[in-house]
């Protein structure tokens, strides 16, 4: 049985966030690949269920030192990678292949959208999908939507899905509902929910009705 969700305002979950929006990574592409190494150094030492310091002992570096790396907190030579590569016997490459890892980006122009049927949908009820990312590095798949209600219907959809979701009102206005509760969504509004609750727009109260829905949920293998 899904738990009722609990109604929160941005004010009260407000604090600092995890990451800066603005930072390149960690400060610089330098500083991301030295994450990248020590995330490749420390996955193979794990992989061979080696420790710290029996890996300082068979290359004859410090244990602090191997600390540094594996948190990408400095920036090792070639001749400390080449050491670390021949005690765990995995090609030097190997350190640099999560920095060399493709990342994607898809442009969709206005109007461009390809439009779908979601279940429940019903006439007048118009999305579009305007992108996708599906198997990524993060392990993470995105849906974007731009979702355009023009006339009033009797009955609404009730929507239910893994992952999160996010609604940023554009256009008109709605009361939404997830779980128990009902919302009322104004342009510039924005909502944030478990997409488990069933939810979905419940009155239509100003026509017409844009709002961007973004879906998030883990891809499986």
């Amino acid at each position: 049985m899904a738990v009722a969700p609990k109604k929160k305002s941005a004010e009260k979950r407000a604090g600092k966030l995890q990451q800066d929006p603005h930072s390149t990574r960690a400060d610089g592409r330098e500083k991301v690949l030295e994450v990248a190494i020590g995330r490749e150094v420390r996955a193979y030492r794990r992989q061979q269920e080696i420790t710290v310091a029996e890996l300082a002992q068979l290359t004859g570096l410090s244990i602090g030192m191997l600390s540094k790396i594996e948190n990408g907190n400095t920036s090792p030579s070639l001749s400390t990678l080449q050491t670390l590569a021949n005690v765990l016997s995995v090609p030097l490459t190997s350190f640099f292949r999560r920095f060399e890892e493709s990342r994607e980006a898809v442009h969709t122009k206005s109007g461009e959208g390809v439009e779908i049927e979601r279940a429940g949908t019903r006439a007048n009820h118009q999305y579009n999908l305007l992108g996708h990312l599906g198997s990524n590095a993060s392990g993470v798949i995105v849906e974007p939507y731009l979702i355009t209600l023009s006339a009033k219907s009797d009955v609404f959809p009730a929507f239910q899905h893994g992952g999160v979701e996010t609604i940023y009102m554009l256009e008109g206005e709605v009361d939404y509902r997830h779980g128990d509760e009902i919302y009322p969504l104004k342009p510039g509004d924005t909502l944030f929910f478990d997409a488990d609750a069933p939810h979905g727009p419940e009155r239509l109260v100003k026509l017409p009705t844009r709002y961007l829905s973004v879906i998030s949920y883990p891809q499986t293998v």
